[in-house]
């Protein structure tokens, strides 16, 4: 399959690129400070003592400086819809740069966890020298408080030793509660110790702040390595026995002022001649400098979106559909949201801190307030929410659904906020691919389009959606035929193109009803072949760039991401997008 650049450029190119300039970036602040501490004059005596201790310690420093202050603003979430949405990002590219915060998020955690490892190292060999190379000519300079003192008490008896163990144990256990296999057995432990950021934020404050390393102020008068005509013309010459018993007082009297200096020194090229002892100054924190902007911005942010979710919101139904899926309308004032966002549940009595994402599947308009969501009862959280909003749990494998009258629970929305999905109405030709309960970005779109679809740029819509079971199709079977009978009304069949696809089956199935018989002739029996798709859909849009968005499993997202960036004898290009919650 030959690889288009074009659409790589498209597709991946630019995150790759960003990637790529972002590993350089780090890789020269390391470099760059690395060089800085090794050549430094205001470093030389604490060079002396540390050696490449000092320089690894601190180029990682600097880089875990650049990390933990861009770490949180992908998670900035109303930041990013803001910037998606107000078109204050005009470039398409540059908005589907920002889809990729979750990917720099991780990019930067990734970056933390590798030169912290780095950091705690060349540490542990600083707290080493500064034990065993004990500066006694200049006590100042000095960690430790005498020579061959135990190391141990530099880490765990001051506070940027106690404070950076702690910070080690903390982020340990961020990162392995962020691995793959955790956050799908247990999305609580993930969840609960990503918490812990302000703690390791707080020790990270607290780190900077004991002034352990010290570089030398008075470089003008003391240059390092000079002469000192009142030290060190009476400490390095040796005076001769006969004239120490004669003139016992001339090894410790004080160089005379007004004498000149011995002429070998003076004309030493190497030498220069000094006139103070070196002065040492802890370095001022700039660590705060770094991190105190994001982390402002994002509690203010997260200040503004409790407040803004602090009213809870009416239910106004609740419906069980076939295939554990839930679903729930919502009304609430001033609400406004995009097709294509999600908004984040909490509902105080299922728990009272873990809230979840879920895509609108249904978004308030000019002429209604409603808005919706369908979850997928997968997981504790889903369960105990499901049984609080419905008198009977087994309910939802009833055929049709069953709308509950009763007191809702009090339920919290945060949002909305953005996705890639918002783009699909600003191509003019859109092909989605859901897979499952991975129809919600998509149903939004959908009854966006079914309102009135002739005030956006989409002119035509590839709707492929693959479910294993068919009571699946259920899910949004009605608004399927509604919106393809407005269309046929409208003179536009074409619009839409919809393809459902049964990749399991023990027989001829059709969707129950004679309503869904415009559906039952587009049920397709098995799995689509995503490059015959890819081949018509091309040659029947020449020359056009057609937006590729998927919803679904991996297996799914890879085939389409690879054809995406594959080559066509039609000029078409394909852009693709992949639902990825921050």
């Amino acid at each position: 399959m030959a690889l288009s650049w074009r659409s790589w450029l498209a597709n991946e190119g630019s995150k790759h690129l960003f990637l790529f300039f972002w590993l350089s970036l780090n890789v020269w602040l390391f470099g760059k400070t690395f060089l800085l501490y090794n050549q430094g004059l205001q470093y030389y005596y604490l060079h002396q003592m540390l050696g490449l201790g000092l320089c690894v310690s601190r180029a990682s420093a600097s880089v875990l400086n650049l990390n933990c202050c861009l770490v949180l603003l992908p998670m900035c979430r109303v930041l990013l819809a803001f910037l998606r949405g107000s078109q204050k990002v005009a470039s398409k590219k540059t908005r589907r740069l920002l889809d990729k915060s979750k990917t720099f998020h991780v990019t930067c955690g990734v970056t933390i966890c590798i030169f912290s490892v780095l950091h705690v190292a060349a540490h542990l060999v600083n707290a080493l020298n500064f034990s065993e190379n004990y500066n006694e000519e200049y006590v100042t300079l000095n960690a430790a408080n005498y020579r061959g003192e135990d190391p141990r008490k530099l880490l765990f008896a001051t506070v940027p030793g106690l404070t950076g163990v702690i910070m080690v144990l903390v982020l340990f256990l961020m990162c392995t509660a962020s691995t793959y296999a955790i956050r799908v057995s247990n999305y609580d432990i993930f969840w609960y110790t990503h918490n812990l950021f302000f703690v390791f934020y707080m020790l990270l404050m607290l780190h900077v702040s004991g002034g352990v390393l010290k570089y030398q102020t008075n470089l003008e008068e003391h240059p390092p390595g000079c002469f000192n005509p009142n030290k060190t013309f009476r400490q390095n010459l040796t005076v001769p026995k006969a004239f120490e018993e004669l003139f016992p007082a001339s090894a410790t009297e004080p160089f005379p002022e007004d004498l000149p200096v011995p002429e070998p020194f003076v004309q030493n090229s190497f030498m220069r001649v000094c006139s103070e002892e070196p002065k040492f100054q802890s370095h001022f924190p700039e660590t705060w400098l770094w991190i105190s902007g994001p982390l402002c911005l994002y509690c203010v942010e997260r200040l503004y979106r409790y407040i803004r979710s602090s009213k809870p919101v009416t239910i106004t139904s609740v419906t069980a559909h076939p295939a554990n899926v839930l679903e729930v309308r919502m009304v609430k004032e001033d609400f406004e949201a995009r097709p294509g966002q999600y908004v984040i549940l909490h509902c105080p009595r299922v728990s009272a801190l873990e809230s979840h994402p879920f895509t609108l599947t249904m978004c308030p308009t000019d002429t209604k307030a409603t808005f919706g969501v369908h979850l997928k009862v997968v997981g504790d959280w889903t369960e105990r929410f499901r049984d609080l909003l419905l008198l009977h749990s087994n309910q939802d494998t009833e055929i049709l659904p069953i709308f509950q009258q009763r007191r809702y629970p009090k339920l919290y929305v945060d949002g909305p906020f953005g996705s890639p999905f918002e783009e699909s109405l600003n191509y003019e030709v859109s092909l989605c691919v859901a897979g499952g309960i991975g129809v919600t970005p998509f149903a939004s779109v959908l009854n966006t389009l079914l309102d009135g679809w002739k005030c956006y740029k989409l002119r035509r819509l590839y709707f492929i959606w693959v479910c294993r079971d068919i009571e699946s199709f259920r899910w949004f079977a009605d608004l399927l035929c509604m919106l393809h009978n407005k269309l046929w009304q409208e003179n536009r069949p074409d619009y839409i193109n919809i393809q459902l696809y049964l990749s399991q089956t023990d027989g001829i199935q059709k969707i129950i009803g004679e309503k869904y018989q415009a559906l039952n002739s587009r049920l397709l029996i098995g799995r689509p072949r995503w490059k015959l798709l890819f081949d018509d859909i091309a040659k029947c849009n020449r020359r056009k760039t057609i937006g590729v968005f998927c919803c679904g499993p991996n297996k799914i997202s890879k085939i389409l991401h690879k054809l995406s960036n594959s080559s066509n004898s039609y000029g078409t290009r394909f852009e693709y997008n992949k639902e990825s919650f921050s």
